[in-house]
């Protein structure tokens, strides 16, 4: 018997629907904030991403999926961030809509250790503001992440935000990391011993508790920020606090990826455990240019499907079932069956019927297992009058209407 492959997962259908509901109410939100759809390919040429997260990235020194073709050499995204900037600069976007607003929903792929919450398939509904510099984008992006996880009645969640300043300012943080944790290097963990050498900066990333006591020791705060990083972080924080964001200050947030600049934030939820974020982004004002594009201000983020769900529990915010289903009984009604079905599924209504034909008791069963908010019952006494007995599954009522009534009757309940 065939396996799927480990990291990977089947969604089943009674999971679908929580996952188009997500999706749809994402597609919802983003359109009150003028955000468009934009869908690029699931592989790339791997060099976009060496370029763009880092060749000290873990994600590109140790979980990316290569597709080697001949002289080629392929990646399957490991992020969405660096393929919509990549389309943006190929489709000269830059000339024909300039600033850009865009949105996207599909699967990644990372070769990691598959966990809870960490899939080598895994979803990501994100964002990438292209164009704009200033602190205002930057409160409406994070104010953006706080208003999907209300649309999809998620709680218990904490905003962290940090500033990583400018390219100079990074440098700068660097050289301090270096200074204070040189004394101490043969106590952090030894990815972070790698780190200190190749990219201090990651090991503020790093999950190891004796590195992160490590760093908290240094007290960096925010002295390596240049006078317009800060200021611009301050108008981050006055934006969110007049939206009413609730949000904390996280001094040691850095993001796992060498593209990030200035305002960085994660969203993490209790209920994850180790794996606690939810959700992740920043400005990465240098990307575009790094690429091949203009000189552009950009800012963005990614939600993890997979782990709004684990923190959601499944929860709809809505109710979604208005299947109506119809059961026939004898060869005559089966006639007018087919009929009936075919008119109510072109009325916008779900509509489905028993092609088992069992009996009447086995059919409502049936009806109540799959949710049916309706169920049509059509028999001998209901031909001879022209009418439809309808049962509402929720109260058990049940009542007559006309044949030539009925759709109007489903439409209004």
């Amino acid at each position: 018997m065939y396996k799927k492959v480990a990291g990977t997962k089947d969604i089943l259908p009674d999971e679908c629907f929580y996952w188009q509901r997500i999706e749809q109410l994402s597609r919802d939100v983003f359109f009150v904030y003028n955000f468009k759809e934009i869908r690029t390919p699931i592989i790339e040429d791997a060099s976009l991403f060496t370029r763009s997260l880092g060749d000290t990235a873990e994600i590109v020194q140790k979980q990316m999926f290569l597709i080697n073709n001949k002289e080629d050499i392929y990646a399957m995204r490991p992020e969405g961030t660096a393929a919509i900037v990549r389309s943006y600069i190929e489709n000269n976007l830059d000339k024909t809509t300039g600033f850009a607003k865009l949105y996207y929903l599909g699967p990644m792929f990372r070769l990691e250790r598959p966990q809870k919450g960490r899939l080598r398939q895994f979803h990501h509904i994100g964002c990438e503001v292209i164009g704009l510099t200033g602190p205002d984008i930057d409160v409406e992006v994070i104010s953006l992440a706080d208003t999907l996880l209300k649309a999809f009645s998620i709680t218990g969640y904490q905003i962290k935000i940090n500033s990583l300043g400018c390219g100079k300012d990074k440098k700068e943080l660097s050289a301090v990391l270096k200074k204070g944790l040189e004394p101490k290097v043969s106590q952090l963990c030894e990815d972070c011993q790698d780190r200190f050498n190749r990219n201090v900066l990651r090991i503020l990333d790093c999950k190891n508790e004796t590195c992160q006591r490590i760093v908290e020791e240094l007290d960096i705060g925010d002295k390596y920020l240049c006078p317009d990083c800060k200021d611009h972080f301050v108008k981050v924080r006055d934006g969110l606090d007049a939206l009413g964001v609730q949000y904390e200050v996280s001094p040691y947030l850095v993001r796992g990826l060498d593209y990030y600049t200035r305002t960085v934030f994660e969203i993490k939820h209790c209920g994850l455990g180790a794996q606690d974020a939810i959700g992740a982004g920043g400005r990465y004002d240098n990307l575009v240019g790094q690429l091949g594009g203009p000189e552009l201000g950009s800012i963005g983020f990614a939600f993890g499907v997979e782990r709004l769900m684990l923190v959601s529990g499944h929860k709809s915010p809505v109710d979604g079932s208005k299947l109506v289903y119809v059961i026939s009984l004898g060869d005559e009604a089966k006639k007018l069956n087919l009929k009936l079905i075919s008119d109510i599924r072109k009325a916008g209504i779900p509509c489905d019927t028993d092609y088992e034909n069992k009996s009447l008791k086995a059919s409502m069963r049936k009806a109540n297992d799959i949710k049916a908010k309706f169920v049509l019952i059509i028999g001998d006494n209901e031909l001879k009058q022209g009418v439809v007995s309808i049962k509402n599954m929720a109260d058990s009522t049940q009542k007559e209407v006309s044949v030539n009534n009925l759709i109007n009757e489903l439409l209004r309940s």
